[in-house]
């Protein structure tokens, strides 16, 4: 652990085998610093836009509905203070917000984002509309269209976060995912609408890629991939 002084690097606590002293030297990420237990605030001061042709603000309409143009970061409800999106909100009453340049909501399970949508004034998306908000009126494959075209989404990332982060492809760190230093690594998780080729037909960003989308589907479906593959 001492000789881990290079900048842009810390030692990994707890998951290398050995003596507590003896541990991983890892990257950090820009601005990282490589305590789990640190709670960034990207999102705070962002702000919804307006929604459009009458939808509620942060939407825009999809045929006979209104869908969030961009994946959804979390305030608490209802005083709208900034939530850090790397970590589980638990029993914290939160709502979702849709902004630009925003990191959205992980590590959250379908109930509490179904709460979120609640306070919000909104709801999850059925599974028939988050089909259609994705493959638009013709229901392409992807947002853009029939023919996968890696790079316009942010969906094909090199390494796993995971094995990145542990250095091991040992089979004890797929009980790591929760990991909130995860979606920090550089060159993953992107702030919301940054891959400007990847919109929908009506203009929603991220449908494909970045993270995994839940819907009202009551069985848990998630949808959209993420940014390790689609």
């Amino acid at each position: 652990v001492a000789d881990c002084t290079a900048p842009g690097y810390a030692a990994v606590v707890g998951f290398c085998a050995g003596p507590a002293e003896i541990q991983c030297c890892a990257p950090l990420p820009p601005g990282g610093t490589g305590d789990p237990d640190a709670h960034p605030l990207p999102n705070a001061g962002l702000t919804e836009p307006p929604g459009v042709s009458g939808c509620p603000s942060g939407m825009l309409p999809v045929d006979t509905f209104c869908i969030d143009a961009y994946e959804a970061f979390l305030v608490t409800y209802p005083d709208g203070a900034p939530v850090s999106p790397y970590f589980n909100p638990g029993s914290t009453p939160v709502m979702a917000r849709s902004a630009p340049g925003a990191v959205p909501q992980a590590y959250i399970d379908q109930l509490r984002a179904g709460a979120a949508c609640t306070n919000a004034g909104k709801r999850l998306c059925t599974n028939s509309e988050w089909l259609r908000a994705c493959g638009g009126a013709t229901a392409t494959t992807f947002p853009y269209g029939n023919t996968l075209q890696v790079g316009l989404c942010n969906d094909h990332r090199a390494e796993h976060p995971v094995i990145e982060y542990f250095m091991t492809t040992d089979s004890w760190i797929w009980s790591e995912l929760g990991h909130p230093c995860l979606n920090q690594l550089a060159d993953g998780l992107a702030e919301a609408g940054s891959f400007s080729s990847c919109q929908s037909a009506e203009g929603a960003f991220d449908l494909m890629g970045n993270l995994h989308e839940w819907t009202a589907d009551p069985a848990g479906t998630f949808r959209g991939g993420f940014y390790v593959d689609t």
